[in-house]
């Protein structure tokens, strides 16, 4: 099978997933994976737990934010790039008037009562899905 190469960039306190990239506050690495890998194989190549991440982005599209995260069998391809925000980042400031959103994304928001529009999480609410 075919083997594909992702850019990876983890921010915050997730850089401690970036094997040896660390550089301070982020790590830059490329993950090899086998063709046909989703964001779930990506995270468990890293080692890190999806519950860890919060706001997700591949390609400059958000797939993920805390509470909801429909990506994990999202499909990568050579070269896409991935980035992985800590639960203690704040939201991107060139995002301020919207992102565009992966397919999965969109679909999980539209199907949800509130559209996926939070601005915090009371305690029975999980942050990660």
């Amino acid at each position: 099978m075919s083997e594909i190469v992702v850019d990876v960039w983890l921010y915050g306190g997730l850089s401690k997933y970036g094997r040896g990239a660390e550089q301070g506050s982020f790590a830059n690495l490329e993950a090899r994976l086998r063709g046909g890998s989703t964001i779930g194989d990506l995270l468990a190549h890293l080692q890190m737990p999806s519950r860890e991440r919060g706001i997700t982005f591949i390609n400059s599209q958000l797939s993920a934010m805390p509470g909801l995260q429909p990506d994990m069998d999202h499909i990568l391809s050579d070269g896409d790039r991935a980035a992985f925000f800590h639960l203690n980042s704040m939201w991107p400031f060139q995002y301020r008037l919207g992102a565009a959103m992966i397919r999965e994304l969109a679909e999980a928001m539209q199907a949800g009562k509130d559209e996926g529009l939070h601005h915090s999480y009371g305690e029975h609410e999980s942050t990660t899905e």
